[in-house]
């Protein structure tokens, strides 16, 4: 298997410390999502390990998400596509919860408005959900599950970020996907589809979890 110049540091003779090389160049996410897919290859970039997209591998599994947690989605998605792809492979789960409505739309954020929903259905869902709340009962929460499975179906790290904000009654921004446009970040006034992704990078719930499944990643030999 070729190594990438990344590497781990593990316990030599006499209790010294040399370089383990990480035991993949490449990762696949188990998602189609392309824009998934370009926010996480951003945050990987500063470890030289290239990502790579369902729809740039061949014969993908379609994996039925059955989980009642992001978390349990993860797992599945990341164990069942590495043991069929044979690749080392990052299942990531997110979505969003609002408190107000119980935590919907919770594991159901991709398809809140029906099965084959879209982002602008679930959107419209949402602010018909919201349309009563007001104040604190906008609280929102996007939440981030990242697992790293080895072909094996073995699972290696686990990792969660949460990026709390509040959910605004028009859109605003171009930019982000899902319900970006109406999740805004108090603090800076703006949507997450109005922050540009250098900052989202920093702030968001994927964001987090990146950077936490990154240190948990590089401590696994420590």
């Amino acid at each position: 298997m070729t190594r990438s110049t990344c590497s781990l540091t593990e316990t030599g003779p006499a209790g010294s410390h040399v370089a383990r090389p990480l035991p993949f160049q490449t990762l696949v996410l188990a998602t189609g999502n392309h824009k998934k897919c370009v926010e996480l290859r951003q945050l990987l970039l500063p470890l030289g390990v290239g990502l790579l997209s369902l729809a740039e591998v061949g014969d993908p599994l379609e994996v039925q998400e059955t989980g009642t947690t992001f978390i349990e989605n993860a797992r599945l998605k990341a164990t069942q596509q590495a043991q069929h792809l044979q690749q080392w492979t990052i299942g990531e789960d997110s979505g969003l919860c609002v408190p107000y409505l119980e935590g919907a739309p919770g594991v159901f954020s991709a398809r809140y408005s029906d099965p084959g929903a879209t982002d602008d259905r679930n959107n419209e869902k949402l602010l018909n959900e919201m349309t009563a709340a007001t104040g604190e009962q906008r609280r929102a929460y996007y939440v981030s599950t990242i697992v790293l499975s080895s072909p094996d179906g073995c699972i290696h790290v686990e990792a969660e970020g949460r990026c709390w904000g509040r959910i605004i009654s028009e859109y605003r921004g171009s930019g982000g996907f899902g319900y970006d446009p109406l999740f805004e970040i108090p603090e800076y006034h703006q949507t997450f589809a109005e922050l540009g992704l250098a900052v989202k990078a920093v702030l968001s719930h994927r964001g987090r979890a990146l950077a936490i499944f990154l240190r948990r990643l590089l401590a696994l030999a420590s």
